[in-house]
């Protein structure tokens, strides 16, 4: 079996396929996990998602059949981008297992895991956990089986997206959006559907071996073409989303990349437009540009440490209504406190 050690990472589990993460491996996990959120949350069913990675298929089969074994019901989403999957498990009050390597190249898969409620599983939070518990294995159940369902929730969460604007006071705009052959081919067109914006998509073939460029936007060379095109159509904004389209980078209409501090500065005075007043967060290696915007427009900024588990967390301590970070992944309150690209 594949050193766990290896794929276990502070905040999800990740690793090279087949060599580090195969069926077996991912089996070991389902059935780990499904013990583990039966015990902790009195879970009775988890939720399964992929992104369009080729090896996402075969793992999540494998993750599947060691859920049923313990006796938990699957309910399989199918394709979805990680924020898909996050409401998903907010909205249905059930544990998740999403499986991507987001930013990465093809050759790689992994996990991202989340408790009923969108909570997070991370180091400290339930993956030790998990981990324990594919090592040593994890007997199935005797004397009874899960049973696996599908659902569709595309279009429960483009309403949900939706629901974070007053759709009377928006404008028409030209947008670019590069999906980068990831999950945004999927989920930006039905989220913007119905809405007054011309909106173009590029790249928006569902292809894990990435074929037009890596779906990493944090790197300026990865936004070229983007940029490029927001210049030659007079877009009014870009958009450039990584492969499981829970981040998000804008470009403006020069085509000057706007970074992670920048985008949380805006959408936290557009949140305290909307509820004055309120608690935002922002992480340590935000600019400090972010706090100053907080207060000038009368919010309570908080400072987190870096990563979506402490992040989350301190949200549900302290109410916040947004937070965000500096790696453009952006939290809401009213998403379950989870992050979402399309929300921003």
């Amino acid at each position: 079996m594949a050193d766990l050690e290896a794929i276990f990472k502070a905040y999800d589990i990740r690793g090279l396929c087949p060599e580090e993460l195969d069926a077996e491996v991912a089996g070991r996990i389902g059935a780990s996990y499904a013990r583990w959120v039966a015990d902790v949350d009195g879970a009775v069913r988890v939720l399964v998602a992929r992104d369009m990675r080729p090896s996402g298929v075969e793992l999540v089969a494998a993750f599947t059949d060691g859920v049923l074994g313990q006796g938990l019901d699957v309910v399989d989403l199918g394709l979805a981008s990680t924020d898909l999957v996050y409401f998903a498990a907010g909205s249905l009050d059930a544990p998740a297992a999403m499986f991507t390597a987001s930013h990465n190249p093809a050759q790689y898969n992994g996990i991202k895991l989340c408790r009923r409620g969108a909570r997070p599983v991370g180091e400290g939070s339930g993956l030790d956990a998990v981990k324990a518990g594919a090592a040593s294995g994890v007997a199935p159940v005797e004397g009874r089986r899960g049973k696996r369902t599908e659902q569709e929730l595309l279009d429960a969460y483009a309403d949900h997206v939706r629901s974070f604007v007053a759709l009377a006071d928006l404008r028409p705009l030209k947008v670019v959006a590069d999906t980068a052959n990831g999950m945004g081919g999927l989920v930006v067109p039905a989220v913007f559907e119905g809405l007054p914006f011309d909106l173009e998509i590029m790249y928006g073939e569902l292809d894990g071996t990435f074929p037009n460029h890596a779906a990493d936007p944090i790197q300026a060379e990865n936004q070229r073409d983007l940029v490029a095109r927001v210049r030659e159509v007079g877009a009014d904004v870009g958009l450039a989303f990584d492969g499981d389209a829970d981040r998000v980078f804008l470009v403006d209409e020069t085509g000057l990349g706007l970074s992670g501090s920048t985008t949380t500065a805006i959408v936290a005075a557009g949140v305290l437009e909307r509820e004055p007043g309120a608690t935002i967060l922002y992480n340590l290696i935000c600019s400090k540009a972010v706090p100053e915007v907080i207060l000038e427009r009368g919010g309570v900024p908080v400072r987190t440490r870096v990563g979506h588990s402490f992040i989350k967390a301190t949200m549900a301590e302290t109410g916040a209504a947004f937070g965000g970070e500096h790696s453009a992944h952006y939290y809401f309150r009213a998403n379950y406190n989870a992050d979402s690209g399309c929300i921003a």
